[in-house]
């Protein structure tokens, strides 16, 4: 790892606020499944094998089989997906990858996703892809690898 954020007085002060983003997601009405399904995706289009390692054994905890974590990678190829979670996925996906689309989110995915999340858990959804976003960048920076996340490290 290049630079430790969790020992640094400014990183563990940023990193303390992202922690407060995500308790709000947390308490949100969105699933804690599509949390993690969304966050998988957006880290596997990013390359940030610290938020894949975390992701994929946050979303196990969470009920999510083997089977459909294999398959976040290739959804539109797979049958395992709900319509909501296959919405959810499209948005992650068009939220991360904004460079490569003038309007980032299409208008056709955004009704997808209304069709299927309120308002709250659309609010919770937009602040997942953008947060997670923001945490691989961090983790990629400073090349922090996947492999060594256990549940429970971070709480206290």
């Amino acid at each position: 790892m290049r630079f430790n954020m969790f020992e640094n007085e400014t990183g563990a002060k940023v990193f303390k606020r992202l922690a407060n983003f995500a308790t709000v997601v947390e308490q949100s009405s969105l699933p804690k499944t599509i949390q993690e399904l969304v966050s998988l995706r957006a880290s596997q289009i990013n390359g940030c094998g610290w938020c894949i390692d975390l992701h994929t054994k946050e979303a196990a905890a969470a009920g999510e089989s083997a089977l459909r974590l294999h398959l976040v990678a290739a959804w539109r190829e797979s049958s395992v997906f709900t319509e909501a979670e296959q919405a959810a996925l499209a948005f992650a996906e068009e939220g991360t990858r904004l460079a490569d689309a003038y309007e980032g989110v299409s208008d056709e995915t955004w009704a997808q996703v209304r069709k299927h999340y309120d308002d709250d858990e659309l609010a919770a959804l937009i602040t997942v892809v953008s947060m997670v976003n923001a945490a691989n960048r961090f983790a990629v920076i400073t090349h922090q690898k996947g492999g060594s996340y256990e549940r429970g490290m971070f709480d206290a």
